[in-house]
């Protein structure tokens, strides 16, 4: 069980956490988990779907443990994967909690990530398999994260909806194989884990073996590895009003554009798509 004090500081406790698992009654498991957050007098985003839950959510540390506490007392929930930071003001409007077809949209049969995902790389070890010059690093986040961080050789597949991915991957991974390289070793990231892991679930339905991906993702690795080894570059976006985070998931200068809903430096020049201005 995780503990989360709140004294010490008046700081607000941010907790991004997923699970892939199936769920035989999501309607009733909403109706449930919306309760308990309104009555801890939690805010953010809790997701349900038929295989699993997703979300972020913020409010005192109290209210924070027991709402993890009750999630983890669900069946195949005791390993939830849980990201905790902080921040000074309330990051987030209001509480929803929402029942989908999906915990991240994919959009495409036959992938399991309960039973059939790729490996599992801690942050400590991730280094050295990006490193390998025989893998190949995906930033599995749309085009607008990937600008503002992302690791050091990792390949921007340029999409704007986790929706796209399916078919620039299968174009490709063509690609490669057409290259010469035949089965491939691949490793994946995103910010939480959810995505990439999602992720390679897809590539073992297309019949890729050789699949990794980054355990806890970008927001864990950032907490975990000190900054002097990191190969990590830039900001890592955020999706509350925190806009990103860095090396020691400590908040940074960006903010979001009001045009274009891009995030950039508020000390850097910024050209808004929306409108083609800088400002």
């Amino acid at each position: 069980m995780d503990e989360i004090s709140d004294a010490g500081h008046s700081d607000l406790c941010v907790a991004a956490l997923y699970k892939f698992v199936t769920f035989p009654d999501p309607t009733a498991l909403r109706a449930e988990l919306a309760d308990l957050c309104i009555g801890l007098d939690l805010r953010g985003t809790l997701i349900v779907a038929g295989e699993g839950i997703n979300g972020t959510i913020s409010g005192t540390g109290t209210a924070i443990t027991a709402l993890v506490d009750a999630l983890r007392a669900l069946p195949g929930c005791a390993d939830m994967d849980v990201k905790y930071s902080h921040a000074k003001t309330q990051p987030f409007g209001r509480m929803k909690v929402k029942l989908k077809r999906e915990i991240v949209t994919l959009g495409m049969d036959g992938v399991d990530p309960v039973g059939n995902v790729g490996t599992y790389v801690e942050p400590r070890d991730w280094n050295a398999l990006i490193s390998d010059p025989d893998t190949i690093v995906i930033d599995t986040r749309n085009d607008y994260e990937y600008g503002i961080g992302t690791f050091s050789g990792a390949i921007n597949p340029e999409t704007h909806s986790f929706r796209e991915f399916p078919q620039w991957f299968e174009q490709a991974r063509q690609q490669w194989e057409e290259g010469g390289k035949g089965s491939v070793k691949i490793a994946m990231f995103c910010t939480g884990g959810i995505r990439c892991e999602k992720s390679t679930a897809m590539a073992r339905a297309m019949g890729c073996e050789d699949v990794y991906h980054l355990k806890g993702g970008i927001l864990r690795y950032l907490e975990e590895v000190p900054e002097a080894e990191s190969l990590w570059r830039g900001n890592c976006f955020v999706f509350d009003d925190r806009v990103s985070v860095t090396h020691g998931l400590a908040l940074t200068d960006d903010v979001t554009c009001q045009d274009c809903g891009r995030p950039y430096n508020r000390n850097e020049d910024h050209s808004c798509e929306a409108n083609g201005d800088w400002h």
